[in-house]
């Protein structure tokens, strides 16, 4: 298992300064899987799904033992084609509840398709984190996104209740998006209109 990434999960990430879309998309509480539609075509691919160990840091969320398995299910989302986000969700075997079906039969439908749709939902504040090759699903993503090994990706997670059961959230987002929002920042600028008076 890899080493975990040394940065510590945040509300507020206090790193260098970033393009306001970048902030919203990282901290913004709405579904996700609805403000990717709004880019154009989403399609999601499921990358695995099943019971399989969770990381060192997620068992301890849930408290679980090093060898205990979850739930775990890992998607990508896409617009017009191109890979976006990777999505990892870990929910416990116990308690067993309504959770634990409603996943079953997700297929390539996106889990935010459902969260936000049922009443009765509770969700903690969204955190924040820049992952390396340290970072434990730093390799899974860089292979779902399809992106160089070295890059380093930006993550959030934040955990969501229903009933007895709790499942944890982690996305990944390619620089892909980043991109994107930094050319379409750049058009929206205004530029300034140079006149002869102006002597500029």
């Amino acid at each position: 298992m890899a080493a975990p990434s040394r940065k510590p999960w945040r509300r507020h990430w206090p790193g260098p300064r970033r393009p306001a879309a970048f902030r919203q998309w990282l901290l913004d509480d709405g579904s996700l899987t609805a403000r990717l539609q709004r880019r154009g075509k989403f399609s999601l691919r499921v990358v695995a799904q099943g019971l399989a160990t969770p990381t060192a840091d997620e068992a301890a969320l849930f408290g679980l033992g090093p060898t205990q398995q979850a739930r775990i299910r890992e998607v990508v989302l896409s617009v017009d084609g191109t890979p976006l986000v990777f999505a990892h969700t870990v929910l416990p075997t116990q308690p067993r509840g309504p959770l634990t079906r409603w996943i079953a039969r997700l297929g390539n439908r996106s889990l935010g398709s459902m969260l936000f749709r049922h009443p009765g939902f509770s969700r903690t504040p969204l955190l924040c984190q820049p992952i390396d090759r340290r970072g434990n699903l730093h390799r899974r993503a860089v292979e779902a996104l399809g992106i160089a090994p070295d890059t380093t990706l930006w993550a959030r997670r934040s955990s969501f209740a229903f009933a007895t059961q709790r499942l944890l959230v982690t996305e990944i987002f390619s620089p892909a998006l980043w991109s994107a929002l930094a050319a379409e920042a750049v058009t929206k600028t205004p530029q300034r209109v140079r006149t002869p008076e102006s002597g500029a």
